[in-house]
């Protein structure tokens, strides 16, 4: 058994050095930003100093998941482009903040998005979303982490447990030592990585098959495969479309703009966000389609995956069309992925336990801005344990999946969460309990929607007969349209019963929605902290994307032509951005004549 597993490390022996040479950059960015985070808003939001740039990247990878390249990309590979639906409607949610309240949620002037909350909706709302998001999110996070885990051992052969110990380790060493300066750089990185193989896996399908051939000689209809009624496909759609404006535009998630510099920066990272997603719903399930068109065994080529060997339909492209060392990118790509997610969520989570409950509820407000960072440091490293022991402990599972459940959980308490911390910068005049009245009801009418009007009873009612694909959108079709009806009627119904706040609540709402509508405005147009921001990470940029460039020296099978385009594209795409940022990082002479004054 050792054997095969050598034998199987020494395969792919590249491809593993350039996912270890990925993780020693993510590193590298924990030192270079370790110095910036001395105090909890530094911490905790970067000071709300950085650029939109980086800002709307990080916003585009906390979107983004593994998931993409994984479980959305077997969708892909059976069902085609059903899937980018989702990705649409992220790309059209980034449009609504661009449009509407990147700059509000920026405006808030808050450290974390729960001090926003707290704000609007009182100090009860502050704790009950606190506990009602915060271990969700932990533990969601190592969901992702031994999904993750099982990717990496089906490609490399590598124990699961040392994956999620060690990418653990590198997530919690990133938020510790840079806290969210530290966490957005690599999210920008991240970004990078992922946009760049992205790119390049899309031009060899231009190149190898041609985009409309694929489209073409796709086995499967293109959007209704294995349905019935068409028509529940272009529902199914708007709703999705929905639930992402949604995901997209509250106060809980008012923390990837709380970072930006001012206002304009938010509205900035929104947009590009949005192109981001845009531009990957176009490139993103054409590499998974080819791998359908070359009817490639995925079961055979990853027997580890079993059931789930279609969620390889990515890497499988990659792994038989592309040359010799693309699946280490394609692998970082998927380490991009799970530890963007993983960082952002990690840092925000120690950030509301920190500011939101340690401060106001055991120090009654009283600790130090000293404290706090210390106490921020230490929940941080506790909750880094708990994502990797939640990791481990979902590998240990055999027969129960908790996977499973925890998904059921999120699904189920997802969408009642959203509706009042949406509709929070647009409704002035509720009660302080409907924001947990409505999310209390709103999982009730989850449990209905999902044991109660179930296909089957749909099915009886209706006398339709839908497939198993239907079977699973009509679930989703149901608890979406009950949210928008009772659940956000609730909301709005609870307004009957307003009489008014506190004079010191009324205060309080008051100057939020004071600050919500004044913007904030940057004193420099270009400060020593842009450029910093952009020296360090084109630095970063150039070193990554030169090593890159150096990979079509790897022998290949056949003509190096392809690993020249391949790497060459790919490295290409991540230097010529890093050395613009270099460039960029240039100080200008009014900058110059203010140092040499200094």
């Amino acid at each position: 058994m050792e054997t095969e597993l050598f034998a199987s490390l020494l395969e792919r022996r590249v491809d593993f050095a350039l996912v270890v040479l990925y993780l020693v950059f993510i590193v590298a960015i924990g030192f270079l930003f370790s110095g910036k985070s001395n105090n909890p808003s530094n911490y905790f939001r970067g000071g709300g100093k950085l650029l939109w740039w980086m800002t709307g990247a990080s916003a585009f990878m906390v979107q983004f998941s593994a998931w993409t390249f994984t479980g959305a990309a077997g969708k892909a590979y059976s069902d085609g482009l059903a899937v980018a639906v989702i990705f649409i409607g992220n790309s059209i949610g980034y449009f609504v903040s661009f449009l509407l309240v990147a700059e509000m949620f920026r405006q808030t002037r808050c450290i974390t998005p729960v001090d926003a909350i707290r704000r609007r909706y009182g100090p009860v709302n502050e704790q009950f979303f606190t506990w009602a998001q915060v271990p969700l999110g932990v533990i969601q996070a190592g969901i992702w982490l031994n999904g993750l885990a099982i990717f990496t051992s089906a490609v490399f052969g590598i124990s699961i447990e040392w994956t999620i110990v060690i990418t653990g380790l590198v997530v919690m060493f990133v938020s510790l030592t840079g806290g969210a300066w530290a966490v957005v750089a690599s999210d920008y990185v991240q970004m990078l990585v992922i946009m760049a193989i992205s790119v390049t896996a899309t031009v060899f399908v231009a190149a190898e098959f041609g985009v409309t051939n694929v489209v073409a000689e796709f086995p499967n209809d293109l959007f209704t495969n294995n349905m019935n009624y068409v028509g529940l496909f272009f529902v199914w759609s708007l709703m999705s479309i929905t639930k992402q404006i949604f995901s997209t535009n509250n106060m809980y998630d008012a923390s990837r703009y709380l970072v930006a510099k001012d206002s304009l920066n938010a509205k900035k990272a929104a947009l590009l966000a949005s192109l981001l997603m845009l531009a990957g719903t176009f490139i993103w399930f054409l590499p998974p389609m080819a791998t359908a068109v070359m009817d490639v065994n995925l079961t055979e080529a990853y027997p580890t995956l079993g059931s789930k060997a279609s969620d390889a339909a990515y890497l499988a492209f990659v792994d038989f069309a592309m040359p010799v060392g693309m699946v280490g990118i394609m692998m970082a790509a998927l380490f991009s992925a799970t530890m963007s997610s993983m960082d952002s969520g990690l840092n925000r989570s120690a950030g509301i336990m920190c500011m939101n409950f340690y401060q106001p509820v055991i120090k009654r407000g009283r600790a130090t801005d000293a404290e706090l960072m210390i106490v921020g440091k230490v929940i941080t490293f506790l909750f880094g344990l708990v994502i990797v022991g939640v990791g481990l402990f979902i590998a240990s599972l055999k027969e129960l999946s908790l996977f499973d459940i925890m998904l059921q959980m999120g699904s189920l308490i997802q969408m009642p969460i959203l509706i009042p911390l949406f509709l929070a910068v647009f409704v002035k005049k509720v009660p302080d309990w409907s924001p947990w009245a409505t999310v209390v009801l709103g999982v009730g009418v989850s449990l209905v929607s999902k044991y109660v009007l179930t296909p089957d009873v749909i099915s009886s009612f209706t006398g339709m007969e839908f497939t198993g694909r239907e079977n699973s959108d009509l679930v989703f079709i149901v608890s979406m349209f009950l949210h928008l009806t009772v659940t956000t009627g609730f909301f709005f119904w609870s307004r009957r019963f307003y009489a008014g706040l506190s004079e010191k609540r009324l205060a309080e709402v008051d100057a939020f929605f004071e600050d919500v509508t004044t913007p904030v405005v940057s004193e420099e147009e270009v400060s020593e902290t842009d450029l910093e921001q952009r020296n360090k990470l084109g630095t970063l940029a150039i070193i990554y994307g030169a090593t890159i460039l150096l990979l079509p020296l790897i022998p290949q099978e056949g003509s190096q032509v392809p690993a020249i385009l391949g790497f060459g594209l790919t490295g290409g795409i991540v230097l010529v951005i890093g050395t613009l940022l270099k460039l960029s990082a240039r100080p200008s002479k009014e900058q110059k004549a203010r140092t040499a004054r200094a």
